[in-house]
């Protein structure tokens, strides 16, 4: 064999060889990958605590149901990393690199909302989960015409937020600047009366804000145009909204009360609605709701009395709902300044011009208060 021969033999030996060492690389390669694919997928979907490896924590938004299962609250703008964060502080993970990178293969995004984990829970159900937006809801009405004190004792009575907690929400100062309800105690009448879906034990702040934002919702769509009103005025109509509210039985008459109530404070004349002498019996006194108001009643001296003080009480006395905001946005012209419930199964009211005609029309009566 001559030397030119062997060299080309050599060559061809050796590029063998490294093509070889090369495949044995990537087999080494596949290998290493499918095993630490395999492992990540059985870390991932391994469960990785027990019930009694979690930390309850309010500041991490997280508290146990009454079935041993946790509500994890996802808050609102957070982002996957502080929710893995949250997750291993709280012992629902044990490691928040691996959740981050496990977020960075799944681009979905995390969804605002409360939801129930089951422990032991894997890494991939938990963030599967989070993605899917099915958060615990429980379903609350708040009838209308009901009292900030009667929405609460609803909501505690439905494991919302406890009734204390609602009413100091209420009440809460910063809440009522960020309405710009400027001299309101409280956001008594913004909160609409509706069907809500709330997780339970969700914060009080939350609850209001969320009826409030429904509120000014329904009164746009009532009436696009009432943000022309100023502030005064436009709190003028919810108390006039939510003594109509109370007085009503029959939608159709509401414009009708409304045009009434307008027509007595264009005169100066007292509104005497018994709604606000029921209102302080039952919220100011305490008392159980009157069947039939006494004339021992109407002399109670109070500055929701309207039967003994002229114009508009100081604040809401219930909570409006569309017909009674409707009603004063569109109140009816007339030239009635009276009426008076004269059927109690039907509800109608009887409608008169002067007060002698009213006083034939019967006995003062009451709206049923909730429930």
């Amino acid at each position: 064999m001559t030397e030119k021969k062997k060299k080309k033999k050599k060559r061809a030996s050796n590029g063998f060889l490294i093509l070889f060492r090369l495949l044995s690389l990537l087999v080494l390669f596949a290998i290493i990958f499918i095993i630490a694919s395999i492992g990540l997928v059985v870390y991932f979907n391994h469960p990785v605590n027990s019930s009694s490896d979690v930390y309850l924590s309010e500041n991490d938004a997280i508290r146990q149901d009454e079935d041993g299962s946790f509500l994890f609250d996802v808050r609102r703008g957070e982002t996957s990393q502080s929710v893995g964060l949250r997750l291993e502080r709280t012992g629902l993970i044990t490691n928040r690199n691996i959740w981050n990178l496990l977020c960075r293969f799944d681009k979905e995004h995390i969804k605002t909302g409360t939801y129930r984990i089951v422990m032991p829970a894997s890494m991939l159900s938990i963030r599967s989960l989070l993605v899917s937006g099915r958060e615990v809801l429980q379903s609350v009405t708040i009838p209308e015409g009901v009292t900030i004190k009667k929405a609460a004792r609803i909501l505690e009575e439905a494991g919302i937020c406890p009734s204390e907690e609602f009413i100091l929400a209420s009440k809460d100062k910063d809440i009522i600047r960020d309405y710009i309800l400027p001299g309101a105690q409280s956001m008594e009448g913004y909160l609409f009366p509706d069907t809500y879906f709330f997780p339970k034990s969700y914060p009080a702040s939350l609850v209001v804000r969320k009826m409030a934002d429904n509120f000014f919702h329904r009164l746009e769509s009532i009436s696009p145009d009432f943000h022309k009103l100023s502030m005064r005025e436009l709190n003028d109509k919810v108390i006039l909204a939510s003594i109509i509210e109370r007085e009503y039985r029959i939608a159709d008459e509401a414009p009708l009360m409304a045009g009434v109530f307008l027509n007595r404070l264009r005169i100066n004349m007292g509104l005497q609605s018994c709604a606000t002498v029921e209102y302080i019996i039952t919220e100011i006194l305490g008392r159980p709701h009157p069947k039939v108001l006494l004339f021992e009643d109407l002399e109670i001296r109070n500055p929701f009395n309207t039967y003994l003080y002229r114009g508009l009480p100081p604040a809401p006395i219930s909570a409006p709902g569309v017909v009674a905001l409707r009603a004063v946005m569109y109140p009816e012209k007339t030239d009635f300044l009276y009426f008076r419930l004269v059927d109690v199964s039907s509800g109608r009211h009887y409608f008169s011009r002067t007060l002698d005609e009213h006083i034939r029309a019967g006995a003062l009566y009451t709206k049923p208060s909730w429930p």
